[in-house]
């Protein structure tokens, strides 16, 4: 079993936040798909980076499911979807062994 996590910027480049149903969306998806999700939106935490520019920083939230197998067709495709609807260079989502007790 895996822990998939995606990492998903609270605001975009200007520092606007996203709305509300962009993150609903994400939440509504990524629930149909896998049957649930934990969604860790109360306290973003601060990602930090660095870049020519120096260091950049982000506030994210990180959405959370639980699989058997790791289907990365899928999960690429879905990837390059955030990327585009959030517009960002790169969203990070990751995936984690884990066991369940």
């Amino acid at each position: 079993m895996h822990l998939v996590q995606i990492l998903l910027p609270t605001t975009d480049a200007s520092t606007s936040p996203f709305p509300p149903e962009l993150f609903a969306s994400v939440r509504d998806e990524l629930t149909r798909k896998f049957g649930g999700i934990t969604f860790h939106r109360s306290a973003p935490a601060e990602g930090l980076w660095l870049s020519d520019d120096g260091v950049e920083k982000d506030a994210i939230v990180t959405a959370e499911v639980m699989v058997d197998e790791i289907d990365r067709e899928w999960w690429t495709s879905f990837r390059v979807d955030l990327e585009r609807r959030f517009d960002q260079e790169e969203i990070v989502i990751r995936a984690l062994p884990i066991t369940r007790i």
